[in-house]
């Protein structure tokens, strides 16, 4: 897992780019896996842990008729605890994570149920609003285990959009280079 969040640390420091990091069911554990690694002050700006659902609605801006009527185990929560933290700590990038680790269900959601999120810069890849990309999970094993997974997965979402406008931008440099001589 440390490679992937190394790979991610390298591109924010190369893109210039900050993060900013919302938890709930990881409890601090992908903030733990970026500032773990040499040079992390660079590019990562902070996290938040909203644990409790009062303070996804008054320190995130999570919705609270959202959260009222859906559960704090939801998709769009996940994307609003990202876009809230980006707002919150000045970041070009927010990640979260909300779901079930167990050992019993929540919000009427089993086990495994976990929602990861990215808000970014608009860019050549992006989601269903401003940069904004959610990923559903059901995942399997213990508590640890599913926590853990959520850490990979919300990494690796990231990654996966770094990546995908580092390509685009790269691509449009060339672009540019090659009509320009």
């Amino acid at each position: 897992m440390t490679s992937v969040a190394a790979e991610v640390l390298r591109l924010l420091k190369v893109r210039g780019e900050t993060l900013a990091v919302a938890e709930s069911l990881t409890g601090g554990l992908v903030a733990a896996e970026i500032a773990a690694l040499p040079g992390a002050s660079e590019a990562f700006r902070g996290s938040v842990t909203a644990y409790a659902t009062d303070l996804k609605r008054d320190v995130l801006g999570v919705d609270a008729t959202l959260l009222d009527q859906r559960g704090a185990v939801n998709p769009q929560v996940a994307a609003q605890m990202a876009a809230g933290v980006r707002k919150l700590l000045g970041a070009d990038w927010g990640i979260a994570t909300t779901g079930v680790a167990g050992p019993e269900p929540q919000d009427g959601q089993p086990v495994g149920t976990v929602f990861v999120a990215v808000d970014g810069p608009l860019g050549p890849v992006s989601g269903p609003a401003d940069g904004e990309k959610v990923a559903s999970l059901r995942l399997n094993g213990d508590r640890t285990e599913i926590r853990m997974e959520s850490v990979r997965s919300v990494l690796a979402l990231l990654l996966k959009e770094l990546a995908g406008e580092q390509t685009g931008n790269e691509r449009a440099q060339d672009t540019e280079q090659n009509g320009g001589t």
